[in-house]
């Protein structure tokens, strides 16, 4: 038995806060059918580098999909929706406002269908307001949210990090949130419901810890200004082998451990001192001490210290360490000529229900044969919505 096993979704989301969403609530057991365009398909397909003939990143973000390639432009696969609709739970979409309804496939349309859809709708400005119908990707809403102004070094612009947070932690994981708080309200009320989601929405969102100090006391979070993004000692440190050394140890029992650690308890006076000139004095003088050595001997010194100091890792480097691999990080799917190809597994780990890893993403339109099959349309029938265009 899985948690969500008794979901299905339908899904019409591409590139990745959509996906990521659906990979999520796929590995939890929920039966997840993509719903995709033959003569506009998902970018990331085409995104390398490739594996067993697959974008690697669509065999991940995809894994336990299957996939339908209809062109929603006809009134043939328009049809189709309608009739999957009706055994379906969950639909989630990522167009702009107002694409779903000219389709004929609205929250509004499908729900006179099932009166229990729940519909998950993410955007990045939302389904109101006056940037509704703006084009925008993850760096716009990191900019537009207010979090971008006080990221990155104080005097240097903003960093671009390593993933899209807006769209992961955004439209992702919000829409998961949002979609299983529907599941579980149907429960209560035996309805569904549309679920708005605004990547902006949910960076801005996000903002709560620092932004509350504008808002209640007028004190604006800026770059370097915060114990948390530079203002403070909690940072990355230069070894002498130049990698870095991350050190966190905020709490005063930590920071005990750190000056032990470092044999300098000159520190302890610098530490609570939370003026810039005083701060900035901190850094300079762990960051002298740190430099005298490689990363490996920082490693081998912190490694059983109880004071929040680890190394910065590579991606390959963190696949091999101890913590991801007892954590069952990385797991074995099967490809689709029987092979096995290695991906990012499930980070929520439920006890009584293990996360699902059947197969990597699917050839777009793999399934089409299969599911129109199982809503009763026989040969004659799948071949005249062919002939009729709604599969491109």
């Amino acid at each position: 038995m899985r948690a969500l096993q008794n979901l299905k979704i339908l899904d019409f989301t591409t590139l990745v806060p959509g996906p990521f969403a659906t990979m999520m609530l796929a590995d939890m057991g929920a039966d997840v059918l993509r719903i995709e365009s033959p003569t506009r398909p998902d970018m990331v397909r085409a995104m390398g580098p490739y594996a067993d003939g697959t974008s690697t990143g669509h065999a991940t973000l995809n894994r336990n999909k299957r996939s339908i390639g209809l062109n929603l432009k006809t009134p043939e696969a328009v049809a189709i929706v309608k009739q999957l609709v009706a055994q379906y739970d969950i639909v989630i979409e990522q167009f702009r406002p107002g694409v779903m309804t000219r389709f004929g496939l609205s929250y509004e349309q499908l729900s006179e269908i099932n009166p229990s859809i729940i519909y998950c709708s993410i955007t990045g400005y939302g389904q109101t307001g006056p940037y509704r119908d703006r084009a925008g990707h993850d760096n716009n809403y990191l900019s537009l949210s207010g979090l971008n102004g006080y990221s990155g070094r104080q005097g240097e612009h903003t960093p671009i990090m390593g993933m899209p947070i807006a769209d992961l932690a955004g439209g992702s994981l919000h829409g998961v949130i949002g979609i299983l708080a529907a599941v579980n309200q149907r429960h209560i009320s035996g309805e569904g419901q549309h679920i708005d989601i605004s990547m902006t929405d949910a960076m801005f969102a996000m903002n709560s810890l620092f932004g509350s100090g504008y808002l209640a006391a007028d004190e604006e979070p800026r770059a370097g200004g915060t114990h948390l993004n530079g203002g403070s000692f909690y940072d990355y440190y230069r070894t002498a082998d130049d990698r870095y050394l991350s050190i966190g140890s905020l709490e005063p029992h930590f920071f005990q451990q750190l000056c032990d650690t470092l044999g300098d308890h000159s520190l302890l006076s610098l530490a609570n001192v939370m003026d810039p000139e005083t701060q900035s004095q901190l850094k300079q003088e762990i960051a002298a001490i740190i430099a005298q050595k490689d990363l490996v001997a920082w490693m081998e010194i912190f490694k059983d210290k109880d004071c929040c100091v680890e190394p910065v890792l590579s991606f390959a480097e963190a696949c091999a360490s101890d913590h991801i691999k007892a954590r069952e990080l990385i797991v074995d799917l099967k490809t689709h000529d029987n092979g096995v190809q290695q991906q990012i597994g499930s980070a929520i780990k439920l006890s009584k229900s293990a996360p699902r890893y059947d197969t990597i993403g699917a050839p777009l339109g793999q399934h089409n044969q299969q599911v129109l099959k199982d809503l009763g349309f026989d040969d004659e029938a799948i071949k005249a919505a062919k002939v009729a265009g709604a599969f491109g």
